[in-house]
């Protein structure tokens, strides 16, 4: 196995891109959207294998947040007074790795994701207001990555480009407060570096996205376009453990559309976190690159969009 094979223990791009599926949500529908700011950058994120191998991963995303009360957030087509979600999300992922072409690395990936997820919201009825809880598990939304391209500046610079699509396949109903779908289709170009300073044991990570929706149909709410970058700075033991920072943030680029967005001036939303992370890096049967990490990416700030100082996630991945 290759060097970079070796360094490369990763998973499906966007795997880990995850999601709140509480109608919709970004400062979107439900407040959160596809993406959680802190989650998409892993170790060797911009490096993809120049040989043919598979790479398997299992992630999971647990978050606990809310909107104040002082804020309206739609949702199931209707305007809550603030909003508590809980939300546990776990994504199996299959990545192969073609093979190396003109310089260039390809691979393509699927991810199968399982949501848990528990929302709260309060709605206006006449002169009260009423408090309404709503629980959901099931298969979430399936994300699909029909093609990623790496290529090796060196041994020490890689970057990854890659085009993703979430696909509306969870269950969806129009009235439910908490949903396993966002019941829209979701496309994600996306760049990845890695930068690898081995004299010192040092490794620093990037991944920056767009998202753009298609509209809700059952709603009528028209999500508007994300950009989303996450940073990684690591340092790498002998023993094979790891220690850094991950900062993450997501900016809406424009307003929210649709009955219930344009009675919110457009729902504009915005985050920011920062937290540590833990990994580990050794071998299965002394040839099967395994790596697992553990972060926290507790909110720093956060508007229109759920905050939450109970952020984590954990990680497994491995090269086959």
């Amino acid at each position: 196995m290759g060097t970079l094979t070796r360094r490369c223990v990763r998973a499906v791009v966007l795997a880990c891109a995850s999601t709140f599926a509480a109608g919709g949500a970004q400062a979107t529908e439900g407040a959160l959207g596809r993406p959680v700011a802190g989650t998409s950058v892993l170790s060797g994120v911009g490096i993809v294998p120049t040989e043919p191998v598979w790479i398997a991963s299992l992630e999971t995303v647990y978050l606990d947040g809310s909107i104040g009360g002082n804020r309206q957030v739609p949702i199931a087509g209707q305007s809550s007074l603030g909003l508590n979600g809980e939300v546990s999300l776990t994504l199996a992922s299959l990545l192969k790795v073609w093979g190396n072409y003109g310089g260039w690395s390809l691979a393509s990936g699927i991810t199968l994701p399982y949501i848990w997820e528990q929302v709260t919201g309060t709605f206006a009825v006449g002169q009260l207001n009423r408090t309404t809880s709503d629980r959901v598990s099931n298969l979430y939304d399936m994300l699909f990555t029909p093609i990623e391209a790496g290529y090796h500046f060196s041994e020490t610079d890689h970057i990854a480009l890659s085009f993703n699509i979430w696909a509306p396949t969870g269950k969806y109903d129009v009235n439910a407060l908490a949903n396993a779908s966002l019941n829209n289709w979701t496309f994600v170009p996306q760049i990845a570096y890695t930068k690898l300073v081995p004299k010192y044991g040092l490794e620093f990570d990037a991944v920056m996205s767009f998202q753009f929706y298609t509209r809700n149909s059952a709603t009528d709410y028209q999500n508007a376009p994300l950009f989303t970058l996450d940073v990684m700075g690591l340092k790498k033991f002998a023993n094979g453990f790891g220690m850094g920072v991950v900062m993450g943030t997501v900016q809406q680029l424009g307003n929210d559309t649709g009955p219930t967005a344009d009675r919110l001036d457009g729902f504009v939303g915005h985050d920011f976190t920062i937290g540590p992370i833990v990994t580990y890096d050794t071998k299965v049967d002394g040839k099967h690159p395994l790596s697992a990490s553990l972060r926290w990416v507790p909110s720093v700030t956060s508007t229109n969009r759920l905050k939450s100082t109970k952020t984590f996630m954990a990680t497994a991945t491995m090269v086959f």
